[in-house]
């Protein structure tokens, strides 16, 4: 029984990214070693993180509010805001700690191969924010891959006639590249180097 119970857990911790079943093992295996100082306070972070999480319902992240503590801070750019595939490049960006605006986040990115159409993602959300709020400058910060440049491509088509400039991360981003993998310098010259589209 104990033993079913341990390969389910390897095979749950196997699932996530960069991690494989002999990661998951050795992890697994820390965790019983360490129950009092490791796994039941990872159970009990878990629990409550399960029980909190939202998803913030103006840009997209994850916060323990409905709105997430990025978009409701005062000292930010309301009138710039930062298009990213997924919060995990959200994050990559608050780490850097160079970009001041605001964000959204589309949830992917248009893909033929895998189905995504323009309304599996949340840019009619993004939409009604710049004709809503006014925003000034919309910040393309999608991958530099074939499905990242069509949705870039796609996304123009639908503010360039809102009168609004649009931008995208210029140098620093090598072509394939994913945010959330970048440096902090990377991701500073990038932003910084930006060009309007």
């Amino acid at each position: 029984m104990a033993k079913s119970e341990i390969d389910i857990l390897i095979k749950q911790i196997a699932k996530l990214p960069a991690l494989g079943t002999r990661s998951a093992r050795r992890i697994v295996l820390q965790l019983l070693k360490n129950r009092q100082t490791q796994l039941e306070p990872l159970i009990e972070a878990m629990q409550n993180l399960n029980a909190h999480i939202k998803t913030c319902t103006i840009c997209g992240n994850f916060d323990t509010s409905e709105v997430c503590s990025v978009c409701a801070d005062l000292k930010r750019d309301a009138k710039t805001v930062c298009v990213v595939q997924d919060v995990t490049d959200l994050w990559a960006m608050e780490r850097a700690g160079f970009f001041k605006g605001k964000y959204h986040v589309l949830g992917g990115v248009l893909s033929a191969i895998d189905g995504v159409l323009p309304q599996d993602l949340n840019v009619e959300a993004l939409i009604r924010r710049i004709e809503a709020d006014e925003i000034k400058e919309v910040i393309l910060a999608l991958p530099a891959t074939v499905d990242g440049q069509i949705t870039a491509q796609y996304l123009i088509s639908k503010i360039r006639p809102l009168h609004v400039k649009v931008s995208t991360l210029a140098l620093g981003l090598p072509v394939g590249a994913e945010l959330d993998y970048m440096d902090d310098g990377t991701i500073e010259m990038a932003l910084s180097s930006r060009k309007e589209i």
